[in-house]
Parts: structure tokens; C-alpha cells; sequence
């Protein structure tokens, strides 16, 4: 009986949770959210994944790997961003090709 009030207990927790943990302006998955939302509006599903983050003071860039599927009978359109986002803002976007031989460096110091 102790274990029932235990699992009901921590339930009820879990379910009141999201009302606690809003996400605020600068939050990184409502950031993507929205971009998926914008880059891809005739979407039916989509998942993204985030691959690796770089912190400079207020800017960060996130590399992301995301699946789309734009129709039921359609495959799902794989994607690789980098993300440039500024106090909370996307500032810029880059596609990076899904391709093993495509031409991509990492950038130069002058």
C-alpha cells in the first residue's frame, strides 16, 4: 500500500511540473521549435537532435540534426543546421549537406 502512495505521489509531481518550468525567451528548444516551425510550416512531424553547443558570452552555436516528414506517405527529409543564436535570437543559419564527401572546413584564423 506505501508503494501505490509513493508512485501516485510522484506522479502527480511529474504531471505539475511543466506548469513550474516554463521555458523562457532564451531557451534553446524554444528557439529551435520556432525555426522548425518557419523553416518547415507543412510539416506533419518533426524531431530534432543536438549534436554540439559553443558558448561565447550571449552568442552560442548549435549544431542540430533534424527529421521532417512533410506528408504521410512521404520519406522524412533528413537536415544538418549550425544555428548562430544572440541573446536569444537566431541571428543566422547555415544548411551543412548530409554528404561524406562534401566540401565543408572547419573556418580559418587570419
Amino acid at each position: 500500500m506505501r508503494h501505490q502512495w509513493i508512485i501516485v505521489c510522484t506522479l502527480c509531481g511529474i504531471l505539475t511540473m511543466p506548469a513550474f518550468a516554463q521555458a523562457s525567451t532564451s531557451d534553446v528548444g524554444t528557439i529551435i521549435e520556432a525555426f522548425m516551425a518557419q523553416q518547415f510550416p507543412h510539416a506533419t512531424s518533426h524531431y530534432w537532435v543536438i549534436n554540439e553547443t559553443q558558448w561565447e558570452g550571449d552568442e552560442m552555436i548549435v549544431d542540430v540534426h533534424t527529421v521532417v516528414k512533410e506528408r504521410r506517405e512521404t520519406d522524412p527529409v533528413l537536415s544538418h543546421f549550425l544555428l548562430l543564436i544572440v541573446a536569444g535570437e537566431i541571428r543566422g543559419v547555415q544548411n551543412i549537406p548530409l554528404e561524406t564527401g562534401a566540401d565543408c572546413r572547419a573556418e580559418e584564423e587570419a
